[in-house]
């Protein structure tokens, strides 16, 4: 990562060794052996050695992020406090610890503790006052209209998606799903965007991103792991630009006032308003104020909308309603249609 340019990164994922500190083999009850993680690259003498390579590659990453990039770091309760409270120290900024919740984890064969049914991942900005990138509303509207929680429900990597070596054995002890790696790139990367995997493995990361459209870097030591994710990799077909399409955020979404509506004949001087269930009533101005029923408020949709409810605030344009075709809408169905129209114009 050293050798990267600085800046170069918008987004960085990394899955590095947990130092699993396991006390011998691990067998079943009718003690056949469990494949877990022993590789050499797990081993770390000491907890010292372990903070001494955690701090190295986080500084390296920290580096070749750019300054609103975001860090997603992914562990289990072996590693991720001690990462977790680094980060904190080199300056990054947590955004949120997400809980990947494992549909089919691996049962606890001695019975002597809870079964490890989750890891932690940690999201943070590079900075404090860092502009990131959140895709809120397409997660929202993919998650059927509903905030996309911090718990995340996946299966561990089984079946054909699990890489297997020339014997049949997987490829690699701790190969994640790609369903959570795109999730992770769906929410806080745009096609386009550079994405930097310190711990390659066996090439998930490179997988997904080329798939979602967008660019990636990928580092790994272990030259079989290097081998299998360079043709899993050339062997994915990116998504056609249509399916990656995001809903602009409300943020990006070109202004448009209230009085633009009526300029172009969405709604007309005169008309009523409503709230949603009919209790409250304003007529449009030419102006394109409204005025409450009686007349003394006039004002914007906002002001009068939150005068009719004895409230401070108020969003005019999901409180205020017009009816059309026997039913009510409310009036940012008619913003929506105006932005439409003028992404048309615009093109």
């Amino acid at each position: 990562m050293s050798a990267l340019p600085a800046g170069c990164a918008d987004l960085v994922f990394a899955d590095p060794p947990y130092n699993l500190q396991l006390g011998g083999e691990l067998k079943r009850p009718d003690e056949s052996r469990v494949d877990a993680v022993d590789d050499a690259w797990d081993q770390f003498e000491s907890f010292q050695a372990y903070d001494a390579f955690t701090r190295a590659w986080l500084l390296a990453a920290r580096r070749a992020l750019k300054p609103n990039g975001t860090l997603f770091v992914i562990g289990s309760y072996h590693n991720i406090f001690r990462v977790g409270a680094m980060m904190q120290d080199l300056g990054f900024w947590i955004l949120n610890d997400i809980v990947w919740r494992k549909a089919n984890p691996m049962p606890n064969f001695r019975g002597r503790r809870f079964t490890n049914a989750h890891e932690t991942l940690i999201w943070a900005a590079r900075s404090a006052d860092a502009k990131y990138t959140f895709n809120y509303e397409a997660l929202k509207a993919g998650n059927d209209d509903v905030q996309m929680r911090s718990d995340w429900l996946f299966p561990l990597c089984t079946g054909q998606e699990r890489l297997k070596d020339g014997a049949g054995r997987k490829l690699h002890p701790t190969q994640k799903p790609e369903a959570l790696i795109a999730r992770i790139l769906l929410s806080a990367t745009r096609p386009g965007d550079v994405v930097l995997d310190p711990f390659f493995g066996s090439g998930t990361t490179g997988a997904v991103a080329r798939r979602l459209r967008r660019s990636f870097i990928g580092i790994e030591r272990e030259e079989s792991y290097a081998e299998a994710a360079r043709a899993r990799i050339d062997a994915v077909e990116p998504l056609h630009e249509d399916a990656l399409l995001a809903p602009p955020s409300a943020r990006e979404a070109p202004r448009v006032a209230f009085s633009a509506l009526v300029d172009r004949g969405f709604v007309t001087p005169g008309a009523e308003l409503t709230d949603a269930k009919g209790r409250f009533r304003a007529v449009v101005r030419a102006d394109g104020t409204i005025a409450l029923s009686g007349g003394q408020n006039v004002g914007s949709i906002h002001r009068v909308g939150a005068l009719a409810q004895g409230a401070e605030a108020c969003n005019g344009w999901t409180f205020w309603h017009v009816e059309q075709e026997g039913r009510r809408h409310p009036i940012d169905t008619l913003r929506a249609r105006l932005r439409a129209e003028m992404g048309i114009a615009a093109e």
